[in-house]
């Protein structure tokens, strides 16, 4: 009786080779998922940390508006540099045209968002000076009663724009 149990009994030394083969298919899928998406969410990250650099450009864009109700033409009748100077660590240049201001990426920014640009527009009550200016980020709507001032040259990728962009 002892012979037969021990011919019935499974040898159980580790895993077989197809077993450790399906263990890494399965790493190797998980793997795929997860790395656009985490990606996707860095760039949205450098797109929203390059977003306070426009502050310097609203100001005077606005203040302009509020005082003769026209919109800054450039970077020099807001008192900024050339675009090619006003820089971060994710934009390569700060462009004001025609009270739009149009940030190009570049610098530290990751390749997929290299040399695109997003545009910050104002949106204003033609008939009051008083009502501040909004501004519309990217592919966004005016809100309600607004018009939109300047061109929108937002060629980022919507998957890469924040919401309040999209």
């Amino acid at each position: 009786m002892q012979i037969q149990s021990e011919q019935l009994a499974p040898s159980a030394h580790g895993f077989s080779v197809i077993e450790m083969m399906v263990v890494v298919a399965i790493l190797g899928i998980l793997a795929m998922v997860a790395i656009p998406s985490s990606m996707s969410k860095i760039i949205k990250e450098q797109v929203t940390a390059a977003l306070p650099l426009a502050d310097i450009a609203k100001a005077p864009i606005a203040a302009t508006w509020s005082i003769a109700q026209v919109m800054v033409a450039n970077n020099a009748e807001a008192d900024l540099p050339s675009p090619d100077k006003v820089v971060s660590n994710f934009i390569s240049a700060l462009e004001i045209h025609n009270g739009a201001i149009h940030m190009t990426f570049g610098n530290k920014a990751h390749p997929q968002i290299k040399d695109k640009i997003l545009s910050l527009r104002p949106a204003v009550i033609e008939e009051s000076r008083v009502v501040p200016v909004a501004w519309v980020c990217g592919n966004a709507k005016a809100p309600e009663k607004m018009t939109i001032k300047g061109e929108n040259r937002t060629n980022i990728p919507p998957e890469y724009l924040p919401h309040l962009c999209r």
